[in-house]
């Protein structure tokens, strides 16, 4: 199994509105996959004050690897991934993934 996890530092411009509609869309986007087998999102409380520019996430749950590229490569991931990039300051670089296998996880 595959935990892509998404961790977005957005413009101080981009509104409530304009996060809670990107970040829904990509859940319903998903959600419709084969292979995926959860979407979820929400603020970061940063509770040890190590990403505090890092407001808000999300996490897929992938069955497999090929769940995962699907996703990555369609063409609804990507329209939806260039809006959520002009959301975050610096585009793509205001946006940090980890791809863990928690397959194997001990």
């Amino acid at each position: 199994m595959i935990l892509h996890c998404v961790f977005c530092h957005f413009r101080e411009d981009a509104t409530a509105a304009q996060r809670a509609e990107i970040l829904h869309e990509l859940s319903v986007f998903a959600k419709g996959l084969p292979g995926v087998l959860a979407f979820e999102f929400g603020p970061n409380r940063d509770f040890e004050q190590k990403s505090p520019a890092y407001g808000e996430g999300f996490v897929v749950r992938f069955q497999d690897r090929a769940a995962l590229e699907h996703y990555a490569v369609h063409p609804s991931h990507q329209a939806l991934g260039q809006r959520l990039c002009g959301l975050c300051e610096g585009g793509g670089d205001g946006i940090i993934v980890f791809d863990l296998d928690v397959s194997k996880a001990v």
